[in-house]
């Protein structure tokens, strides 16, 4: 079917007095310019709405406009245009109708493309007009990398039938090698497709788990061809400059790769296992650059209060929270706001992740003695303004870090603690004095990170009983009781959610922390840290984006759970009191 408009799309606007024809011809200009097509130039001027403009293709093409955003499309209907066809055509294949095929098109008025789809596909067509955005969102759920990893394992195990160990011999343009390239290749692009953060490569008796952290959440796929692994494996090590001989022993390498223009930094670490070697591999995208400290999610008044701490002359703050919670991207995004010519920057890092111009950036090596105490004491004479420290990890790192903040230099390290409470006196767990801890340390940022809801498949949601017994807890009385929370559609790959975002707490130094801190007061410091005024905890944060519709009440209540593990840790230790464990409770016996 082929659709017919009765004249060209411009003129028709114009005469349908939809646009001008003075903003038609600046259309035409901005076209000639930039190749693109008329209705995404009027749409990119503004003249016109990509909403407007294809109801008025809809109309006047007698074509339906599809909303396939939430539609499930069978994967043997996809088949039916490959994924290099459909990403140059701008056309999916969404439902099997007996004797036609239902395509979806972002412009069904350019008749070349009706051409090429009518020759390619064994049946009529029937057009139906798709929003772009979700074109290319159905192009990166449908179209994963997940029939070519199956593939190209089957075709290496068969090359390698009976083989238990992957021989090295054939790593020189073979055949073999470049089915392994391939694979590797395919499942690099799907982790890319899919955003996820991490792969991890796992060998097991009698299958291949290969499982992708997607939004912290990890979703798993099965190779059935388990004799692969070591091909995987040691394709991997060479990459990433490992000693391949070595399979006793964890080892950490880095690699960097191309994938569809993108530059990826990859961070592998090798662990043996009961049947074989656990490969990890930490995804870092280079060409997406360093997020700012607005593009955390910290909110105003917090970022504000940040942003002045980070201009001080001096003094130790501290970004914590477990793995995975965004401290590294917290600390880049403020570097990259103290990055000026007038201030020296040193880095000390295990790894050095994003690399920064102007910034002197120390890779860590233990394995010739230059580790973080070794380095610290070595920047202290190359008379730094701004330093900032990848991880207290022991008591020397400590103690020369807070002995920098003293003697007037800024300070920026991590601490893996779950709130900013804990990690005070985690400072002083691990040997610092109190007064060096109250002397040096300005304020201590606590973060995690938490999904957001899909905003395409949103929908109202009301909590269970139990779910806000936990919120009242929280924050006591509150009039909200309706939620947002994601169905599951093709934009989030059914999960519900899209994205994540930090959620913070801050907690500045005042006065009375300080003497408790000179003190080893554990307990006052805590009493005194929570009745702060502007000391507003992580879960109250989170609760405020569920409030907002960012996020969902799961993702609350789980980090509710993280924090009042921590808190149960320290009642263990006893490092708070009797008062104090009632009052972290509410009144009563439910932790929150």
């Amino acid at each position: 079917m082929k659709p017919k408009l009765k004249m060209r799309l411009g003129d028709l606007l114009v005469h349908e007095s939809v646009i001008t024809d003075e903003q038609l011809q600046q259309a035409l200009a901005a076209q000639r310019d930039s190749g693109r097509k008329l209705g995404q130039a009027l749409v990119d001027l503004g003249f016109v709405t990509e909403d407007g403009l294809l109801n008025f293709l809809s109309q006047q093409l007698s074509i339906p406009l599809l909303d396939i955003s939430q539609k499930q499309i069978e994967p043997h209907v996809i088949k039916l245009i490959s994924e290099v066809q459909a990403r140059r055509l701008k056309a999916i294949a969404i439902e099997d109708r007996g004797d036609r095929v239902l395509i979806g098109m972002s412009d069904p008025a350019d008749l070349s493309v009706v051409d090429t789809l009518s020759s390619i596909l064994p049946k009529a067509i029937e057009l139906a007009i798709v929003r772009e955005a979700q074109l290319y969102n159905a192009f990166d759920t449908y179209y994963r990398r997940t029939e070519d990893i199956a593939s190209f394992a089957q075709a290496l195990a068969t090359e390698h039938q009976g083989e238990e160990e992957f021989d090295l011999n054939v790593m020189d343009n073979s055949e073999e090698d470049t089915t392994v390239a391939k694979l590797l290749q395919s499942i690099f692009e799907d982790a890319v497709q899919m955003s996820a953060s991490d792969i991890h490569i796992e060998p097991d008796e009698s299958a291949l788990r290969i499982r992708q952290r997607v939004d912290g959440i990890l979703q798993e796929s099965i190779i059935n061809e388990r004799n692969i692994a070591s091909a995987l494996v040691l394709r991997l090590k060479l990459m990433s400059g490992l000693d391949i001989s070595e399979k006793r022993l964890p080892q950490d390498g880095r690699t960097n790769i191309k994938i569809k223009g993108r530059s990826i930094d990859v961070r592998v670490s090798t662990m043996p296992v009961q049947h074989g070697e656990s490969v990890v591999m930490r995804l870092l995208d280079q060409s997406e650059g360093i997020l700012t400290l607005e593009q955390t999610g910290m909110p105003n008044r917090l970022l504000h209060r940040f942003r002045l701490l980070l201009h001080r002359p001096h003094g130790l703050i501290l970004v914590t929270g477990p793995t995975g919670s965004g401290k590294t991207t917290t600390l880049y995004g403020a570097l990259s706001e103290l990055n000026k010519p007038a201030k020296k920057v040193i880095t000390v890092e295990d790894p050095v992740e994003y690399r920064l111009p102007r910034i002197n950036q120390v890779q860590v090596n233990s394995k010739i003695g230059l580790d973080f105490s070794s380095v610290l004491r070595t920047t202290l004479r190359q008379d730094p303004d701004i330093i900032m420290v990848g991880e207290m990890r022991d008591h020397e790192t400590v103690e020369i870090g807070l002995r920098g903040a003293l003697t007037g230099h800024l300070v920026l390290s991590t601490l893996h603690t779950n709130d900013s409470i804990s990690s005070a006196i985690r400072l002083l767990d691990m040997g610092a004095p109190g007064y060096l801890v109250a002397s040096s340390l300005r304020a201590i940022i606590a973060q995690r990170l938490v999904r957001k809801v899909c905003q395409n498949c949103k929908v109202e949601y009301k909590p269970t009983s139990e779910e806000l017994f936990w919120l009242h807890n929280i924050e006591g009385d509150f009039p909200k009781e309706t939620f947002q929370r994601g169905l599951g559609c093709q934009s989030c790959h059914q999960t519900g959610y899209h994205g994540r975002i930090g959620v913070f707490e801050l907690l500045e130094m005042s006065e009375s922390m300080m003497n408790a801190l000179k003190d080893s007061d554990t307990a006052a410091f805590s009493r005194v840290a929570k009745e702060s005024p502007g000391f507003f905890p992580l879960a109250k944060s989170a609760l405020e984006y569920a409030k907002q519709g960012v996020t969902t009440v799961e993702e609350v209540l789980k980090l509710v759970e993280m924090v009042a593990d921590d808190e149960e840790k320290l009642r263990e230790l006893e490092l708070i009191s009797d008062d104090q464990q009632k009052s972290l409770s509410g009144g009563t016996d439910a932790p929150v």
